[in-house]
């Protein structure tokens, strides 16, 4: 599952960061460039100001990772 956010901030890079450390599956970050584990915080800073696709698993509840996605933008 892919859905695409605008990291605008630091605050919304501390929130995402949050938020996938509170979930039972893998969630990552990405843009053209990288892929990040959305629990590095320190990697989510280098996405501040650019569009990122937020991805999961199969794993993953598609409504769960939906409502998850919509908390992070």
């Amino acid at each position: 599952m892919v859905k695409e956010i605008m990291i605008k901030d630091k605050e919304q890079v501390v929130k995402i960061h949050e938020l996938a450390c509170h979930v039972s599956y893998p969630v990552w970050v990405s843009n053209s460039a990288m892929m990040l584990d959305a629990r590095s915080l320190l990697g989510l800073f280098a996405l501040v100001g650019k569009k990122a696709n937020v991805v999961a698993g199969d794993s993953a509840d598609p409504k769960a990772f939906a409502r998850l996605v919509k908390k992070m933008a």
